[in-house]
């Protein structure tokens, strides 16, 4: 039996999930997204990705729509909340696993339509805190320093250019309307609250602002994340 490249041997569980985000990220580029990419501690590292993706370093290679946060953002959820779209990907990289930074924005991500994808060290996030997690082994305080960071983020961008030679893989439906309920056919949605009222409150989904009931939750403030059935909130969504 043939055995596994050598590369793919060495990384072990992450190549699967290399794999996987590779061609989830190069069907959203296909679709028009853009990339956010932050390092919340290590800024140096969402500017390598960004140059990665943006600059084609081979002939042939597309150029790709890719942004930094600033070295200096002291306020990341605000920032992508004014600039994400839906379809785009948020990318972070480094931080811990219980960061309330990161974990603030990864958690509204769904509202905005982003998805999410995550290259960190150290204590592996719980399932559905990334869309996409490629994790790290080793000492996590090295991680940034010691070139596993770069390591993986160059195999990112490397595949996500493989995919695009394969045009067939390209097509992805992407559903922004969520679930449907099988008893009146209408959706569960995640929201995020923009503005209130007494009784209603705009809200952000992967569709739009809306407004919507929130009666049966009550008080409600812009932040919030609440979620909708059939234009009303039935519950405020904690951690």
């Amino acid at each position: 039996m043939t055995q596994p490249p050598e590369s793919t041997e060495t990384l072990g569980p992450l190549a699967e999930d290399l794999a996987s985000a590779a061609l989830a990220l190069a069907r959203r580029f296909n679709s028009g997204a853009t990339l956010w990419c932050w390092a919340p501690h290590d800024a140096e590292h969402a500017q390598h990705v960004a140059v990665e993706f943006v600059h084609p370093v081979i002939m042939g290679k597309r150029a790709l729509p890719a942004v930094a946060l600033p070295a200096t953002e002291q306020h990341a959820l605000g920032t992508l909340r004014s600039l994400v779209r839906a379809g785009d990907v948020i990318l972070v990289v480094g931080a811990d696993a219980g960061d309330e930074q990161v974990t603030a924005v990864l958690r509204r991500s769904p509202s905005w339509g982003a998805m999410t994808m995550w290259i960190g060290p150290g204590n592996r996030p719980g399932a559905g805190d990334a869309d996409h997690v490629l994790w790290l082994g080793g000492d996590a305080t090295l991680a940034p320093h010691d070139g596993r960071f770069v390591l993986v983020y160059h195999l990112l961008w490397e595949l996500t250019h493989v995919c695009f030679e394969h045009p067939g893989l390209l097509q992805e439906r992407v559903d922004l309307a969520g679930p449907t309920c099988t008893t009146c056919s209408d959706e569960g949605r995640l929201a995020e609250v923009v503005d209130v009222t007494i009784s209603t409150a705009k809200v952000r989904t992967p569709t739009g602002v809306e407004e919507i009931d929130t009666t049966l939750v009550g008080g409600v403030s812009p932040g919030d994340l609440v979620l909708v059935h059939a234009g009303a909130a039935l519950t405020i969504v904690d951690g």
